[in-house]
């Protein structure tokens, strides 16, 4: 199957550059990690100071597919009508007001139940986290709620890496957990994070005993100082702006120095499985609720430290007797209050759904909607949410032409676009879904499989020379884009488009997986190429599509030559075979393309 590889006679942006050919080497080769704050070259580059805007009610497609790119797991041409028909505030509207479904727990104690059955040793394990993620990303009508979750899942991070066999139990449970707080408050999300056991047994602080001095020993540090680094405030104290604060030496502010982990680590004592008592057997885990993996941690008052907790310009008092539940929501809520998380929180949100560089301006009209929603309510997710999409700097194609706009789709998302945009199908009607870590044979990456709690990348990535370097532009999916990788994706959905994804021989049939597009609609405009370009590019591009793209998609299929039927039909299977070839190099050839690779 011919692929097209140009040698760039397309009109690029710099971003768009980065992802030209698939001799790629990811902005000259290896990065630095910028730090998880703005760069002061980023900071300084044109900002857009245009208003928040709500777009008005009835949209182009153009606008609706670059909406639901946003938004979704990928524009479908219903969803596209939808929005149409709708308007941008409309569809984000309709969107935030469905309910949160919490089938993720059910489909894993479903599927372990299958399991043990044939097995009783055996378990559903980490495959039924990912093809329960799958099936909801690639089916659920909630789309913006499933595409907020994933990007929550990216900032609080858990992983079966870790949380393997029985105990990614808990890892389905905690993506109910995150479907059903991305559009409540913030705080109730933290509280949520802090005491869910995945969190707990993945950052080391369920059965994390008080100080012990004769022992040696000391609380576990891991959870307090991620909870700050990573979940809530930063390394560096931030303007309201998101760009770093400076003393007069021009130097960055910390938010937090070891005295305030050291302090923070002690609240995070003596917390461990859920049940009916708080015997020291149930913290060990000697004595187990059956639901323990899916229940919220509890707190054990003979194993939490009664000393003085100081960090971050507050301390909870000594205890006596000891109260974890009291230091928890002091320690919570300081860290709730604090004047980083809206800013932090926000860009982040702000890369994993529009854009990877964002103004300042707009972080901090967003963040603005986190401290006060309007009504006095600080943490509001839905508003949140609905101020990034529905900002002008989401909304506008203007400010999207830009050169330092947008963001490259990280390789799960480019999956389930294409799935999505042709009706994927699945044999088992439970889309089994398979890992994908490889980078250089599969995607590089598989949901709730980050290698650490630092995700697949950095919020504050910026790749090493190239034009995104001397612009100091953060773009994290770039950490994971190299040689390997460029070409691994590539290989793997060439594949995909031909043979399907997903666990094979569902059907009885050893070669085939279980996931397959539906071409139905394609195949007869087989022997019409620019039809069946346009047809293509529609669901994978949306409207307008780059003139000199188009002409070499069609020159490509064209390549593939048809042989015309005999009267007799004795060569209908070759004729066949080659309208195939020409669907199936229709369909991959965009999707190896900056156009569809690179966010708009």
């Amino acid at each position: 199957m011919p692929v097209l590889l140009t040698s760039n006679p397309l009109p690029r942006t710099p971003i768009a550059a980065l992802l030209a050919s698939l001799c790629l080497v990811a902005c000259g080769g290896g990065g630095g990690d910028g730090g998880d704050e703005p760069s002061a070259a980023e900071s300084a580059q044109d900002r857009q100071t245009a208003q928040a805007v709500n777009a008005p009610a009835g949209t182009s497609s153009g606008d609706a597919f670059r909406l639901l790119t946003q938004a979704t797991f990928g524009p479908t041409e219903a969803s596209v009508y939808r929005t149409m028909t709708l308007g941008a505030a409309g569809w984000v509207d309709e969107q935030l007001a469905k309910p949160a479904k919490p089938v993720h727990l059910a489909r894993w104690n479903n599927d372990d139940a299958a399991a043990k059955l044939k097995d009783p040793k055996a378990t559903a394990g980490s495959p039924s986290v990912v093809s329960s993620f799958y099936q909801q990303a690639l089916q659920a009508d909630d789309q913006l709620r499933q595409r907020a979750a994933f990007s929550l899942s990216e900032i609080f991070v858990v992983s079966t890496v870790d949380l393997g066999n029985e105990r990614a139990q808990a890892v389905a449970s905690w993506l109910d957990m995150l479907d059903r707080d991305a559009f409540g408050n913030f705080r109730t999300l933290l509280q949520d994070v802090a005491m869910h056991p995945a969190m707990g047994l993945y950052l080391s602080h369920l059965r994390n005993k008080k100080e012990d001095l004769a022992q040696g020993r000391v609380p576990d540090q891991n959870f307090a100082r991620e909870v700050m680094q990573l979940f809530t405030i930063g390394l560096v104290q931030l303007n309201s702006d998101g760009t770093p604060k400076h003393d007069i030496h021009g130097a960055t502010l910390d938010t937090y120095g070891a005295a305030d982990i050291e302090g923070l680590s002690s609240v995070f004592t003596g917390f461990s499985w859920a049940g009916p008592d708080t015997l020291n057997s149930r913290f060990s885990g000697t004595t187990q609720d059956p639901k323990r993996l899916t229940l919220p941690m509890q707190g054990y008052p003979q194993y939490h430290s009664m000393l003085p907790k100081s960090f971050l310009g507050t301390t909870v008092a000594a205890q006596s007797p000891a109260n974890p539940s009291a230091s928890l929501k002091a320690a919570l809520d300081k860290l709730f209050a604090h004047p980083n998380v809206g800013p932090f929180i926000s860009r982040q949100l702000i890369q994993r759904l529009v854009t990877s560089a964002p103004s300042p301006a707009y972080v901090a009209r967003v963040a603005a909607v986190f401290n006060n929603n309007g009504s006095g309510v600080r943490g509001d997710m839905k508003a949140v949410f609905r101020a990034i999409l529905l900002d002008n700097e989401a909304r506008s194609a203007t400010i999207a032409a830009g050169a330092r706009y947008g963001k490259v789709k990280e390789p799960v998302l480019r999956l389930t676009a294409a799935l999505r945009a042709f009706g994927v199908t699945s044999a088992s009607g439970k889309v089994l879904m398979s890992f994908t870590d490889d980078p250089g044979l599969q995607l590089g990456q598989t949901p709730l499989r980050s290698p650490s709690v630092f995700n697949f990348y950095r919020p504050g990535y910026i790749p090493a020379g190239g034009e995104a370097g001397s612009y100091g532009m953060t773009l994290p999916e770039m950490q994971i884009t190299d040689e390997s990788s460029v070409a691994g994706y590539a290989n793997y959905m060439i594949t995909a488009v031909k043979s399907g994804v997903g666990l094979k021989g569902i059907d009885g049939k050893a070669a085939k997986r279980d996931l397959q597009m539906n071409y139905a609609v394609l195949t007869p405009l087989a022997t019409n190429p620019a039809a069946l370009v346009d047809k293509v590019n529609s669901r994978l591009l949306g409207t307008p599509v780059n003139s000199t793209l188009r002409t070499e998609l069609i020159n490509a299929v064209t390549s593939i030559n048809v042989p015309v039927l005999k009267p007799d039909g004795s060569n209908k299977a070759l004729v066949d075979k080659a309208k195939a070839n020409r669907v199936w190099a229709a369909v991959a050839m965009p999707l190896v393309t900056p156009e569809f690779i690179v966010q708009k």
